[in-house]
This record gives structure tokens, C-alpha cells and sequence, in this order.
């Protein structure tokens, strides 16, 4: 693969600007920068990457990603260190196991799966949240063995798609475990980055990590990151989950119309 300036200025805007908004909505940025790296590259004229080489860019980038979301709401009080512990140990496991078994799967495979999780992912997004941003921080309560599990399956299917299963995670504590919108956001980010490493971990013991668009990747993301969060912190949270829901399912819709074609 040829290196040039114009393949780095490509590669640095895709995790730019897929780092700003995933800081600003709480997710590590997978839903956005997997298409982007699929099909930005080869629409610019420069290789297009296979989607084993996209997860495993996706994968290493989301790691820093999140650490620049999680350091930029480590003072306001919604980090659930609770959640964080149980969703964190179950989602680890599993992203490495999906991590790990993706080598063997072929591109229509992971795709496929992507599909099937932003297509959960913006179903959930619909559903309506009443009351939610009512409850009091320090009085948020949920069930710890559904919180687990769940955790572990989105970990498995985010792991084969190189992502930290943010997308599907905000959804799930939004409307299954009834978390109110910022301490989601703030507390995903937390448990993404957990998830990233047992994916990161899977995809570079199997090879499937390009270095150099990961390093640019993960430059652009320290920068864009914490901007992101910055400024999401200043937006109506019924904004944040519209933005969200929106690119979700215009990802989905996208992914299905190629696997369908």
C-alpha cells in the first residue's frame, strides 16, 4: 500500500472528524470511521483497505479515542465506576473473543455483523426515553447480571468488527438499564475503552493491524476526542441522542445496501 501525502490528509480527516463526534456522543467512533475507512479511501482515488484491515485500524484507534473522551469527563460526576466494573471485566472478555475468532471469518462476515449491530443499535436508538435525565446521579440503580451479559454478547460482536461497541452500548443502558444520557455517555466511553483493549489485543495477535494509518488515526483521535466531549457537554442531551440515532441508521442503511448488492 502507497503511502502519500494525500493518503494521510484522507486517513487524518476520517479520524478527525469520526473522533469529534464520538466524543461528543460517547461512543469510540467504530459506527462512523468503519464506513468512512471502507469507502472514503478507494472514492479519493487511493487503496481502498479490506474489511479485516479496517477493523483492525478501527480497533486500535478506538483505544485512544476513548481515553481522550474518558479524561475529558473525569471530573464531572457521571462516571458509574459500578457499571464501569461489571459491563468493563464482561465486555473485555468478549471483545477479544470476537477480536480473536475474526481471522477466521471472510469481509461478507464482518460486515454482515456490523450490519446486524447498527441495524439493534438505531432500532433502540427510536425508542422513547421518557424521564430518564429525571433521576438523580447518586440514585441511579439497575441490574448487575443483565448489565454483564449484555455487555459480553455486544463485546463478541464488537470485537469482530474491530469496534468497542459504544454504538450498541449507549442504546442498551439507555433503554434496557434506564441510565440517564450524560452518565451513559461519560460511563460508555469508560467501558469502550476496556472493551478496545481486548479487541486491540485480538486483531494484533492475528495480524490484522495496518500501523501507519492506525498512528495517524490515533493522532488525529488525542486531538478531536476531547474537543468532542468538550462540546458535548454544552449540548441539549436530546440532541446528543438524536445526533447519534441519525448516524447510526444512515450506517446501517449503507452497509445492508452493499451486502444486499
Amino acid at each position: 500500500m502507497e503511502y502519500n501525502l494525500i493518503f494521510i490528509i484522507t486517513i487524518f480527516l476520517i479520524g478527525f472528524v469520526g473522533s469529534f463526534i464520538s466524543g461528543m456522543v460517547g461512543i469510540g467512533g467504530s459506527i462512523i470511521k468503519y464506513p468512512m475507512l471502507l469507502y472514503i479511501p478507494a472514492l479519493v482515488g487511493i487503496s481502498a483497505f479490506s474489511a479485516h484491515e479496517v477493523s483492525g485500524i478501527s480497533a486500535v484507534q478506538v483505544l485512544f479515542a476513548t481515553i481522550g473522551g474518558v479524561w475529558a469527563y473525569r471530573k464531572g460526576g457521571y462516571l458509574n465506576k459500578g457499571l464501569i466494573l461489571y459491563m468493563g471485566i464482561s465486555i473485555l472478555i468478549g471483545s477479544f473473543i470476537g477480536g480473536y475468532g475474526s481471522q477466521f471469518m471472510v469481509d461478507a462476515g464482518i460486515n454482515l455483523v456490523y450490519g446486524v449491530l447498527a441495524t439493534i443499535a438505531a432500532v433502540m436508538m427510536f425508542v422513547p426515553k421518557k424521564g430518564l435525565d429525571d433521576i438523580p446521579m447518586d440514585q441511579v440503580s439497575y441490574n448487575k447480571w443483565l448489565a454483564a451479559g449484555l455487555a459480553l454478547l455486544v463485546g463478541i460482536g464488537a470485537g469482530i468488527v474491530g469496534a468497542a461497541g459504544a454504538f450498541i452500548l449507549v442504546p442498551i443502558m439507555l433503554i434496557v438499564l434506564k441510565i440517564p444520557t450524560r452518565m451513559t455517555i461519560a460511563t460508555s466511553l469508560a467501558i469502550t475503552f476496556i472493551s478496545s483493549i481486548g479487541a486491540t489485543t485480538g486483531k494484533l495477535l492475528t495480524g490484522q493491524v495496518l500501523f501507519i494509518p492506525a498512528v495517524i488515526m490515533i493522532i488525529a483521535s488525542l486531538i478531536a476526542s476531547p474537543l468532542g466531549a468538550k462540546f458535548g457537554q454544552k449540548i441539549n442531551t436530546k440532541i446528543l441522542q438524536w445526533v447519534l440515532a441519525i448516524l447510526i441508521l444512515a450506517t446501517a442503511i449503507k452497509i445492508w445496501l452493499e451486502i444486499l448488492a
